[in-house]
């Protein structure tokens, strides 16, 4: 679905992507590690249109997205959700949701269609949706940031660091949904600092080191290359202490 080839990205004259190779079969879920630096936000930021590329490709069904803008990558399929969340705290749950549809110009009944179909996927959400986003846990931004991604009917769904500062018992609850996403059709490229619950939740998995691939295979493959993983994760493969919240 998504091919990424000699891609090289720089952040003023410093290079932060250098000739990087990817790719995300349809339908399943890819996962990037790497410490952070490595240049994993910075790959899903240049498929978004975020960033521009100084050369490489980036072909998503057969489209090249280097010469597109944010909201055409929308439209072709694209979501992106990034680290931190970032839903709008002054406005409320359903009209976060929204925004997430507006590129696509749904009907009214395709918007009725999309609300009922994120409500069922987080019925939490549903209980909520006059609530202001802002007066809400971290979890449940998590969960309405990952629900307005997919008002937009993505194909391909990017998620950056999903379980940072939450609880175990939200992350766990997260994962779950991803999964199910992903059951339900939609391909999955996930950055997640926890190494061993990205390789979990994985079919592939990339491992970046100072904006290179240095470790790629199936997630199962890669999980037992334990030397290669702590010398390029070091201490990202295991859970973060401190700044949680449910």
């Amino acid at each position: 679905m998504l091919k990424i080839h000699d891609l090289t990205v720089a952040y003023s004259v410093a290079p932060v992507l250098n000739g990087i190779n990817l790719e995300v079969p349809e339908a399943k879920i890819v996962t990037l590690l790497g410490a952070n630096g490595a240049g994993k936000s910075t790959t899903l930021k240049t498929i978004s249109g975020l960033l521009k590329a100084l050369s490489g490709q980036i072909e998503f069904e057969g489209q090249d997205l280097l010469d597109k803008r944010p909201n055409e990558i929308v439209k072709l399929g694209i979501a992106h959700v990034p680290e931190g969340r970032l839903v709008f705290p002054g406005l409320t749950v359903l009209e976060n949701l929204k925004i997430g549809s507006y590129t696509q110009r749904l009907s009214k009944a395709e918007l009725k269609v999309n609300l009922e179909k994120v409500c069922e996927l987080f019925p939490r959400l549903a209980e909520r949706l006059m609530q202001l986003a802002g007066t809400m846990s971290g979890g449940e931004q998590q969960m309405l940031a990952i629900a307005r991604a997919m008002m937009s009917n993505p194909k391909l769904l990017m998620l950056d660091e999903p379980s940072l500062g939450l609880a175990p018992v939200i992350i766990d609850s997260i994962i779950d949904k991803i999964r199910e996403i992903n059951e339900q059709g939609t391909t999955v490229l996930l950055i997640e600092q926890n190494a061993e619950l990205a390789l979990a939740v994985s079919h592939y998995a990339y491992v970046l080191s100072v904006g290179e691939v240095v470790l790629y295979g199936d997630s199962e493959t890669v999980a037992k290359d334990r030397t290669m993983l702590e010398a390029y994760l070091g201490g990202g493969n295991k859970e973060r202490e401190g700044g949680k919240t449910s």
